[in-house]
């Protein structure tokens, strides 16, 4: 691979669909990627001086091995691809002397992913593929200043007895991301052919993802849907935004929601996700006036519905100090499996903090009434 354009997740499926498995640039397979208020370059190329006019798509693509023009798209429409200086579309034409660089939000990574004995919760395993159910508060992936103590490390450590197994190559491992502080069911690959198959089912939306989530606020109805597409806040670029589905900007993006219990002045819902991108369902819940419960990126460790008393205020941060994270949980995971063809669904039990929240809010509701 092309030194500095080191974030591949998989290659193209067999029928040569291309899977677009650039995680860092387009995130349909999870939402682990924390945006960032700064970019760092990855790959810097500059015309010669009797260059021809030419898309800078293709520019690239004869710069830059093992990859495919229509993933250097998708990284000059996530705002990836800069020419002196300023972000570009792929169509943008390089002339003599330009200077075309990649930026990406995390530094380039400089160290090789090194096995470390982490504890694994492994919920199934055979001999292409695992299951594990990571706890809030583990970083999925190195990046970003974390590049010791993640789920991949402790993958590695894992699988560390299984030869054809290479931590560092980017054709195995993660099929798909979460947040470093949602829980939740993650699928591994242990072989190229099964990355390649189960990316593909990403792809092409025949898995079944479902999240729990607590969120502030009473719903007026049982269900519904959220469409929007989701890009970088330009007020904050830690966070996403929606924009207009019908838009030019971000990425398309539909959520939908059902309420699994009332809770007075908060809802315990279900989402099921028909993308993966990046911060969606809290991004997407934020959107329509309901944050994730004790997400601070999105506004939801403030308190948003409830009494003005003193008593409720109290009950309210110390709710806070039992999920000190966002209230979100993976819950269920369901694909076909590569090698055998058959469905597979898991489904992960609640962890300590989310119980134990949803036991306050469920004893506050018997109290008021």
């Amino acid at each position: 691979m092309e030194e500095g354009f080191d974030i591949k997740l998989g290659a193209a499926p067999a029928d040569g669909a291309d899977t677009g498995l650039y995680a860092d640039i387009d995130d349909d397979f999870g939402d682990e990627l924390e945006p960032s208020s700064a970019l760092y370059e990855h790959r810097r190329v500059v015309a010669d001086k009797g260059q021809e006019p030419l898309r800078v798509d293709k520019f690239l693509l004869d710069h830059l091995r093992d990859t495919s023009r229509n993933r250097i798209q998708r990284a000059a429409e996530a705002g990836c691809i800069y020419v002196n200086d300023r972000p570009v579309k792929s169509n943008y034409k390089v002339k003599p002397l330009d200077v075309v660089t990649l930026m990406l939000d995390h530094p380039r990574m400089e160290v090789e992913i090194e096995a470390e004995d982490i504890p694994l919760d492994v919920v199934y395993e055979d001999e292409d593929l695992m299951v594990v159910n990571k706890p809030a508060g583990l970083v999925v992936h190195p990046g970003c200043g974390n590049y010791h103590g993640t789920l991949v490390n402790a993958i590695a450590w894992h699988l560390r007895d299984m030869p054809s197994y290479n931590p560092n190559d980017p054709g195995v491992g993660l099929v798909h991301r979460i947040d470093k502080d949602t829980s939740g069911l993650l699928l591994i690959a242990k072989t190229a052919e099964a990355k390649t198959d189960l990316c593909h089912q990403f792809f092409v939306k025949s898995t079944r993802r479902r999240y729990n989530a607590l969120v502030w606020g009473p719903f007026e109805t049982d269900e519904g849907r959220i469409e929007g597409n989701i890009g970088r806040d330009p007020r904050d670029r830690q966070r996403m935004t929606v924009f207009p589905p019908d838009g030019e900007v971000g990425k398309p993006a539909v959520t939908h929601w059902a309420v699994l219990e009332r809770l007075g002045y908060v809802t315990w819902v279900e989402c099921r996700l028909e993308t993966g991108r990046t911060h969606q369902i809290r991004a997407h819940m934020k959107h329509i006036g309901h944050p994730l419960f004790s997400d601070e990126k999105y506004g939801g460790t403030e308190i948003l519905r409830g009494q003005p008393t003193g008593s409720y205020r109290q009950f309210v941060r110390n709710c806070f100090e039992i999920c000190p994270r966002q209230a979100l949980h993976a819950r269920t995971l369901g694909f076909k499996h590569p090698r055998t063809g058959e469905e597979m669904d898991f489904t992960s039990e609640l962890p300590a903090d989310l119980i134990a929240l949803l036991k306050r809010w469920r004893n506050l509701n018997l109290t008021a009434s």
